[in-house]
């Protein structure tokens, strides 16, 4: 049984790919995404795979990888690990505005999910309810965001919604907590910060998955024939990304270690202290294309 919980928080610094394995449509390499939402995902286990090939790497004790992750398959003394990763459900994504470049855009069903899953795991954020938002309209921060004849307009890609509310006090509560509580610390992230206090914009949960379906990223790709050195015909193929700055959050739990030898054993206070040193404020590689720099996300926890 898992007896501690946290919250992480990835932030996308890069293009992410994490790859669904399987295509449908157009798009030959597809991201993941949640059946019922639509919304882009990282899947739990992606997650903990990535912690655990970078877990020396990230500040860790190459010693304890089988005691916190498992052995290996091919050890012949197996036993569970002792953390588990959830997948990532999106807070926000970065759509392009008119006005300061891009918002961070979100939507009530993407908040009230993040909020309940704070409570499950222990760390409950006390938020305000947002006011109703019907599809066209849009809450903000501040009016700056805005533009139109009575400034009263939000201009997304190629559509328009109008603020139903200019200065919404209950998203500035939201927006502030999450830019104090998800982003990376450090001057780095100073920018961002400040930007996700200031321009985090709720949209109609049908508005939202219009962007969480078609404001990806997509890169196309040319095979290159190894004898000619040049594009193979009929190679071209098509590569989904998650955009960088996307917010994302996903559960951690952890459990004492099981290999149930008690010179090996962890208590699990301990395992989540282990978790913490090697995941927060870190910059960890998740998904595929890592070697052309995709993946790259920064990690925040946010435990008891």
């Amino acid at each position: 049984m898992f007896e501690q919980q946290a919250a992480v928080f990835l932030y996308a610094v890069s293009p992410v790919h994490m790859g669904a394995g399987q295509a449908i449509g157009v798009i030959d390499n597809p991201i993941q995404r949640e059946r019922h939402t639509g919304h882009p995902c990282f899947a739990g286990s992606g997650i903990k795979g990535a912690v655990r090939h970078s877990f020396k790497s990230l500040g860790g004790d190459k010693a304890l990888i089988s005691r916190i992750f498992g052995p290996e398959s091919t050890n012949g003394d197996l036993h569970a690990g002792a953390v588990s990763f959830g997948d990532a459900q999106l807070i926000a994504l970065p759509v392009r505005s008119l006005k300061g470049g891009f918002v961070y855009a979100t939507c009530p069903q993407a908040i009230a999910r993040t909020q309940r899953l704070l409570a499950h795991l222990g760390v409950a954020r006390n938020w305000p309810d947002l006011p109703d938002v019907a599809q066209g309209h849009c809450l903000t921060t501040h009016p700056a965001q805005l533009g139109g004849a009575k400034g009263d307009k939000l201009h997304l890609e190629a559509f328009e919604y109008r603020a139903t509310d200019q200065a919404c006090a209950a998203l500035q509560t939201i927006a502030q907590d999450l830019a104090n509580t998800a982003m990376p610390a450090g001057d780095g992230y100073a920018f961002f910060r400040a930007k996700l206090a200031a321009d985090l914009v709720v949209l109609s949960d049908s508005d939202f998955d219009y962007f969480s379906q078609h404001a990806m990223l997509i890169e196309p790709h040319v095979r290159i024939d190894e004898t000619t050195g040049t594009a193979d015909g009929g190679g071209l193929f098509y590569t989904e990304n998650l955009p960088p700055e996307s917010l994302l959050i996903a559960p951690l739990l952890a459990s004492q270690t099981r290999s149930g030898k008690a010179e090996e054993k962890i208590e699990a206070i301990q395992v989540m202290a282990h978790m913490k040193a090697v995941l927060h404020s870190k910059l960890l590689q998740v998904g595929g294309d890592a070697t052309t720099g995709r993946g790259l996300v920064a990690a925040t926890v946010l435990g008891q």
